[in-house]
């Protein structure tokens, strides 16, 4: 008999255990979700910092939260902090690993954030992981085809710039040996060297120029893109809620 009540007990305890585990558990999902809510709803009024700190927030109740990881490298992109964004792209890709689209999705961010650090090579190759995860985002491929095109200048405008070293190579060992040469040659031969000295140089810039102002294009086209995105969905919650109040009156119509 005593036995017995005793195994009675210890179930209940077990089962008051395992409920107070789930209602636990189910609180803290509830309270990471109402702090993601309230990033998202900062994130989308350009209230970035306080985005951060509800993005923080989550995290502290589940570390875990890709959701929560991902939205704060995003915030860590648009306040400029660009190391930080990376790092944090990089921590959700490692939780993340069965999503492709949600994956290629990261992966276009991380070759966005290289953009900005203007290291596109890293940038080409984190558009190319991207496009292999979701070869249908037409987005990240038109970006890779700008990166690799400015890869391709750049390149270009090297080996300019190796022709014209070895050039000036050249001309000082024809200095040297004519240097026996009519004086009135030599300067004349010195005005036409500074000349073409000088448009090497312009032409130079004017490449670091068109580089330059390709990557600052391309970035306003992804942040066009970015503000277009928040507007549409600014749109489908707005119609969401002007729905469901119809539903609401309905409702209350039928009482």
């Amino acid at each position: 008999m005593v036995e017995s009540t005793y195994k009675v007990i210890m179930k209940q305890i077990t089962l008051t255990i395992l409920m107070l585990a789930v209602s636990f558990g189910l609180f803290a999902q509830r309270e990471v979700r109402k702090a993601v809510r309230e990033g998202n709803k900062s994130y989308n009024e350009q209230l970035y910092n306080a985005a951060e700190a509800s993005y923080k927030d989550a995290l502290t109740k589940n570390v875990s939260s890709k959701e929560a990881i991902y939205n704060l490298a995003n915030t860590y992109y648009k306040q400029g902090n660009i190391d930080e964004a990376l790092k944090t792209y990089q921590q959700y890709l490692a939780a993340e690993n069965t999503d492709p689209v949600k994956m290629s999705t990261a992966w276009h961010n991380v070759g966005n954030s290289f953009l900005r650090k203007k290291d596109l090579k890293q940038s080409m190759e984190s558009y190319k992981k991207a496009l292999r995860l979701n070869p249908n985002d037409e987005e990240t491929r038109y970006n890779l085809a700008t990166v690799q095109k400015m890869i391709q200048d750049q390149d270009n405008k090297d080996k300019d710039k190796d022709k014209d070293k070895d050039k000036n190579k050249d001309q000082n060992k024809d200095q040297n040996k004519d240097q026996n040469k009519d004086q009135n040659k030599d300067q004349d031969k010195d005005k036409d060297q500074k000349q073409d000295q000088k448009k090497d140089d312009q032409k130079q810039d004017q490449q670091n120029q068109m580089s330059q102002e390709n990557i600052q294009q391309l970035l306003q086209a992804i942040e066009q893109d970015e503000k277009e995105t928040q507007e549409r969905v600014q749109q489908l919650k707005a119609a969401e809620r002007k729905k469901q109040n119809e539903n609401n009156r309905k409702q209350g119509k039928d009482w």
